[in-house]
């Protein structure tokens, strides 16, 4: 992505999650908009695979609960889409580009997740 699109000015009102290796360099990381979406997910490509995506997505997600948040929401890119079914995550509407790669909308209910 351009590094001009990365930079919305929220960073410091959004929870921040990164994955570390054993010598304490990222090799991951996401975060939590303040509406709820998530957001900014990147794991290295030789670390995929092994769980990192996984472990950052859960911390995201336990984020969302401790806020009270029902629903959290993303945009996933297309070839990440049964990354984020396979942790509850359902597709709508249709796909879109965005910064030229190919995106959809995805939602999770934590409510109805948390009943299951």
């Amino acid at each position: 992505m351009p590094e001009k699109l990365e930079w919305d000015g929220i960073d410091d009102r959004c929870v921040h999650v990164v994955a570390r290796n054993a010598a304490g360099a990222a090799i991951g990381t996401g975060r939590l908009l303040p509406d709820g979406h998530i957001g900014r997910m990147a794991v290295l490509k030789r670390w995929r695979g092994h769980g990192v995506g996984s472990a950052l997505l859960r911390e995201l997600l336990a984020a969302a609960r401790e806020r009270g948040f029902e629903r959290v929401e993303l945009s996933a890119q297309t070839h990440a889409l049964d990354f984020y079914r396979r942790h509850g995550f359902e597709a709508y509407g249709g796909g879109y580009l965005e910064a030229g790669i190919p995106h959809r909308r995805m939602r999770l209910d934590l409510v109805k997740r948390q009943r299951s």
